[in-house]
């Protein structure tokens, strides 16, 4: 786990000018490495939605091909569509309860305003994915595949990323209710003035994940994972009560 604390002093290390000339050039890259290490950046989607045309089919079909289409509105409610491929698609304020969605495909697609309890994604991929303002709870996600994928804005209760895997991912301005990244790989994933409550990150393993912006962050399992992570001295000293526990550090205050 790294620490950012935002101070770099090196060049006042240097007495004279002939000093910084003659180490400016050999400190220059490891400097350059050690901000590239302590801020992790995301990849973003590249999502380049061509001319769509109206879905005007009725329900979702298993191992269905949907290609450029606009979804707006649409009730998918306890449908089934296992394996299903969506490609250059928006999905517009449809609601996904109960709907049977896993080992599907999104690729190139914007899921705007989205809503439903019970979605099962399992094992399903998404790539150049845009997913904003969703309103979901206990949408099960265990074992899917996230690559460049932004999360912005909206609630999700109950996410279920146990043994997923997460690439170039990052949560912006949303709120995550007790999300469960049990056993998940993280790598470059940013948590930029999100709500991150009661999270757990048991047997997850990290990468280049950053978790300074975060507006807040309450962890309530998986602490001892967070190597691979940076956080802020502020969140530092909130985590420390947790990480003391975990390494079984007793604090109180002196007798008398």
């Amino acid at each position: 786990m790294a620490i950012d604390d935002g101070a770099d002093g090196s060049d006042r290390a240097h007495g004279t000018a002939r000093g910084a000339v003659r180490g400016g050039a050999r400190g220059a890259a490891p400097r350059r490495k050690r901000a590239r290490e302590a801020a992790p950046t995301a990849r973003l989607p590249d999502v380049r939605l061509p001319p769509l045309r109206p879905y005007g089919g009725s329900d979702l079909e298993p191992e269905g091909d949907y290609d450029g289409l606009e979804f707006i509105e649409a009730d998918f409610v306890g449908q089934r569509a296992r394996g299903a491929s969506f490609m250059d698609c928006r999905i517009q304020r449809c609601a996904l309860d109960e709907a049977r969605l896993s080992r599907a495909r999104f690729v190139g697609c914007v899921l705007d305003g989205v809503r439903g309890v019970g979605t099962d994604l399992a094992e399903a991929i998404l790539r150049d994915v845009e997913l904003t303002d969703a309103r979901l709870g206990g949408v099960q996600l265990h074992g899917a595949v996230l690559e460049r994928v932004v999360v912005r804005g909206g609630k999700i209760d109950y996410l279920n990323l146990r043994k997923a895997t997460l690439k170039d991912v990052t949560f912006e301005g949303c709120v995550l209710a007790e999300a469960d990244f049990g056993g998940a790989s993280l790598e470059r994933v940013v948590f930029r003035d999100c709500a991150l409550r009661r999270v757990d990150f048991t047997g997850a393993r990290m990468k280049d994940v950053d978790l300074r912006e975060a507006a807040e962050l309450d962890i309530a399992r998986g602490i001892e994972r967070l190597s691979g992570a940076v956080v802020s001295p502020t969140q530092l000293l909130d985590l420390a009560p947790a990480f003391a526990a975990q390494i079984g550090v007793r604090v109180e205050a002196p007798a008398g």
